[in-house]
Order: structure tokens, then sequence, then C-alpha cells
């Protein structure tokens, strides 16, 4: 039987693939109604009872469903209620007399795509057949988008078992749907970029622009340009106006990567934008009117960068609005093999291997490794022990030897102490179901205990 997000992942099919249901307790109007929909290619079934069709809804996820509203032992309405909780992406279309319009409305109200009057049209059942399908199938694939997205850029991409990382998603949680300015501090491959999109995501301004500037990448003489815009013949090589990245972020998200080395004269400017919502073009004397929220990150000490003379400080305040640290990979080891099946599952598919678990060895050597590049680096290792992989696991030999030499047992025991047997137990118990994707039975093996043993110790530290 499919799942639903199987079945949120199709796409517009052709009528042989799709599958319809219709009921009616007059099975001669069933089956004449089921042949129409058969000659234009679609499977069809019939039901004669809102029972009988109940047990077919529970057994095959129909992409359809046709019923009477008026049936001896259940009515259609609430089949359709029934249907709908086991399939919610199940399109729903009543047959109804001229005397029960007004239950045919009804219907609509509750989830029903569409209602046909009886006696029926062959031609107008199959164009009703077809809206009611492609409006299913728009649906699906709208779903799918934001389903996407999300993964991609909101909180389900984001893999957070650590109590610290927990915490910064509740903050991004509440600040998310404001138009506070938030700063995002924390060393270079931790994700920033990563946690601004969620911002944004998250946030009323979602269906705009979110428009990422690295400010450590632009030449200093260009990011005058890249930010605010020029006029044609602005300076030598300006041959067209262009917008600036704050215009086309307008009505979105400006996300000021690395803003730590932005030049001090384009400092000034940047303050002027923020406190006037106005950019000038270079070489234009005509203001240009934005509305646009700036999310920041720096991997630098700005306060530091103050007292140095390279960091404005009446912009720091303007910028850090919220300031939001994101803590490295270091000081969240709980994360790590989450991380790692993450991109296990991900470099596998890419590299065309079937590679599903993990050594426990392996794993306990990757979570003991300091990882000063974070999850980039952590991603980048992952990949290369995909790449050298000899068999269906990855194992200690595929670990490059750099993190062999940087992570050496007395390392990994040392973080243990001061720390209960329970709690140790209770985080390699987590660990170990992550590192194979959640499957008990593999876990179990992994242990060296007892499935019953493991289920026991599940239930006993709430992680069932």
């Amino acid at each position: 039987m499919s799942t639903g997000f199987e079945l949120m992942a199709s796409h517009v099919r052709s009528g042989k693939d799709v599958s319809v249901l219709i009921v009616d307790d007059d099975a001669a109007h069933a089956e004449s109604s089921a042949e129409c929909l058969r000659m234009v290619g679609y499977t069809v079934d019939t039901a004669v009872s809102g029972k009988e069709a109940l047990k077919a809804l529970e057994g095959t996820q129909y992409d359809l469903l046709l019923t009477d509203l008026v049936m001896s032992d259940m009515d259609g309405m609430e089949l359709m209620r029934r249907g709908l909780r086991v399939n919610p992406f199940m399109a729903v279309i009543v047959f109804t007399g001229h005397g029960s319009i007004e239950n045919a409305v009804e219907a609509m109200n509750e989830g029903a795509a569409d209602y046909i009057l009886k006696p029926l049209s062959v031609e107008g059942l199959r164009i009703k057949v077809g809206r009611a399908l492609e409006a299913r199938e728009l649906k699906l694939a709208n779903i799918d988008l934001r389903r996407r997205l999300d993964q991609k850029f909101g909180f389900e991409g984001i893999i957070a078992n650590s109590a610290a990382l927990q915490r910064v998603l509740k903050k991004i949680e509440l600040v998310a749907d404001t138009d506070v300015a938030v700063l995002l501090v924390g060393e270079s491959g931790t994700g920033k970029e990563l946690f601004a999109r969620a911002l944004h995501e998250n946030s009323r301004r979602r269906n705009n622009r979110f428009i990422p500037v690295n400010c450590g990448a632009i030449s200093p003489h260009l990011v005058e340009s890249e930010l605010f815009g020029h006029e044609k013949g602005a300076f030598t090589g300006a041959a067209y106006q262009r917008k600036g990245r704050f215009e086309y972020a307008n009505g979105g998200t400006l996300f000021l990567d690395e803003i730590g080395d932005m030049p001090l004269e384009t400092q000034v400017k940047l303050l002027r934008v923020l406190e006037d919502g106005e950019v000038y073009r270079v070489g234009s004397n005509q203001a240009q009117k934005v509305d646009v929220r700036i999310v920041s990150a720096t991997n630098r000490n700005l306060e530091e960068e103050i007292r140095n003379g390279r960091f404005r400080e009446d912009l720091f305040w303007r910028l850090k609005g919220i300031l939001i640290e994101i803590p490295p990979l270091r000081e969240r080891t709980s994360d790590i093999p989450a991380l790692v099946h993450h991109y296990l599952k991900e470099f596998s598919h890419a590299y065309g291997k079937q590679i599903a678990t993990i050594e426990r060895e392996a794993l306990s050597i990757l979570c003991a490794y300091p990882w000063p590049g974070n999850v980039r680096e952590l991603r980048n290792c992952v990949e290369e022990m995909i790449i050298v992989a000899e068999s269906d696991r990855l194992t200690v030999d595929s670990i490059p030897e750099r993190i062999h030499r940087s992570s050496k047992p007395e390392d990994r025991m040392a973080g243990l102490v001061g720390v209960s047997i329970k709690d140790v137990e209770k985080e390699l118990i987590r660990n170990t179901l992550a590192s194979v994707g959640g499957n008990r039975q593999e876990a179990a093996k992994v242990l060296e205990i007892g499935e019953r043993t493991l289920y026991r110790k599940l239930k006993r530290y709430g992680l069932s």
C-alpha cells in the first residue's frame, strides 16, 4: 500500500495509472459509471455499500472516490469523512439527486471536490472526474513543493538532536515572523545560511525573495554596486543600468553573510539604508524605496572589531536586533550520528552505492573528532568515506587518516567523566538508532543486545 508521502511525490499521470472507487447501493448504476471511466483508461473498483467501500479504502490508496450520498448502511457524507481520514490526499465526488443539492454543497464544504447530478451524463462524468483529478494533482504538487522547501530550508531540514541546537531553533521560531534584524554568530561551517533561510521560510516574507550576499567574496570596489545597484555609465564597465541586491530583495529577506568583512566606507552607506529604507544606485540621485528584512552573519567577534576600528558600533547595534549564536559541532556531538546518517543517504544515492549503515567504532571515532570545520567538514568527510567504501557499510578503514590521528580513544572517554551510566546508555542508544536510520532490529545487533531488551530500554528512556 502506498504511503501518503509517496502520493505527494507523484506527478500528473496517465488515466491507466489512476485508481477510482465508485460506491452506490444501486449495483447497476455503479457498474455503468465504472464502465464509462474504464473506457478512458481509469482503473475502477465498485462497492454497493458504505461498509464494503470503507474496507476497500482501508486496503487501497485510491486517487478518487465517487459515492452516492444516500445509502442504507452508511451515508456518503460519513463514508467521505472516514475515507479522508484514511487517505487525506484522495479526491471525492458525490452523486446526488435534484432534491439533495444542499447535501452535496455541504459535502463540498467538508472536502468533496464536486458533485454530479443523477441521472449521469457520460461526458459530464468524465469532465468532472478529470477536473477533480487535475485539482488533486495540483494540490499534491504544491504540498510536495512546500515539503521540499521545508526539508531544504525550513526546520525539517535542520538536524537538531542536541539541546544546544534545539534552543537555537526555538529562538528562531520566536523571531521568524517579525521584521526585527537578526545577527547570526558562529564559526565557519556551522550552517549560518541554512538558519538564515529557515528564518525567511518561517516568516510572513516567505513568498518573496531570499537574497544572500557574501560580503567577504565581493571586491571592495564592487560592494556598493552589488548592494545598491548602479546607473549606466556610473563607472568604467557600467554598460547598463543594474538593480542592487536590496532592490531584488524588496519585500523579502536580505542575508548579509560575513558582514564583518564589509569595508568601512560601505558600512556607512549600509547604515543609512537601514535608517531611511531607501537606496541610491551608484551614479544616481534618485532614491529607491525598499522594504527588506535584514539577517546578517559573521564568524568574527564584532565587538573586538569595533574596538580595533574595523567595524562601526552604530551599525552593529542596528544589525544586532536579535543575536543568535550557532554552537560549533564539537559542542553538540549528539547531532553527529544523525548528521552522519543524513549524509550517508545523500551521498550513497549520489554515487549509486547501497550503503545503509556505519560501524559502531567508526561512528565513535567521528563523534570524538573536534570538527574544526564544523558541519561542512563532516559533510565532506562522509562524502569521502562513501567514495572509498568497499562494502555495504562504512567502516573504520574508510575514515580519512587525518581524523584517525586526531581522535584517540582516551579523548573519547574523557568527555564522559561526570556523566551517569544511565545518561551514557540513553545517548548510546539514541546515537545508534540514528546511525542505522531508526531500524530497531539493526540497532539491537549493533548494541549486541536482544530486541526485547532494546524495546524495554527505549520505553524506559522515553525514546520509543
